[in-house]
């Protein structure tokens, strides 16, 4: 399992970014992939996942800001960041876990593959 997560950058504060989560090795399919954070001091945070079958969490913080979604003929992941916020700067990090049907996983315990991470920083 491999996954390959690109996309991040320095943008403005109300900026948008899309970060992709590159899928290989499994299939889609079984799999819950999330979006986690780590800003510098500050521990790991779920962001947002999504479920087998589409369901989708989002942190309270990003909501109706970001969207996530999932583009299975590719095997990626999408997490696009709209009115992005200096407090969204962080070291953005993909993963994968096997999961069921309908099941979200908020929380980073549980996830078996990690992609490197992509670093977003949104200037003031």
């Amino acid at each position: 399992v491999q996954l390959q997560a690109s996309g991040g950058g320095l943008v403005q504060a109300g900026g948008s970014l899309r970060l992709s989560c590159a899928a290989s090795g499994f299939t889609r399919d079984d799999y819950a992939i999330g979006w986690f954070r780590q800003a510098p001091g500050k521990e790991r945070e779920g962001v947002s996942c999504i479920s087998r079958d589409e369901s989708t969490y989002y942190l309270d913080s990003v909501k109706g800001r970001f969207t996530i979604s999932s583009d299975n003929t590719k095997n990626t992941v999408y997490l696009q960041m709209n009115s992005l916020k200096p407090e969204d700067t962080a070291v953005y990090y993909c993963a994968a876990r096997v999961s069921v049907a309908g099941a979200i996983h908020s929380a980073a315990y549980g996830y078996t593959d990690w992609g490197q991470g992509t670093l977003v920083t949104v200037s003031s």
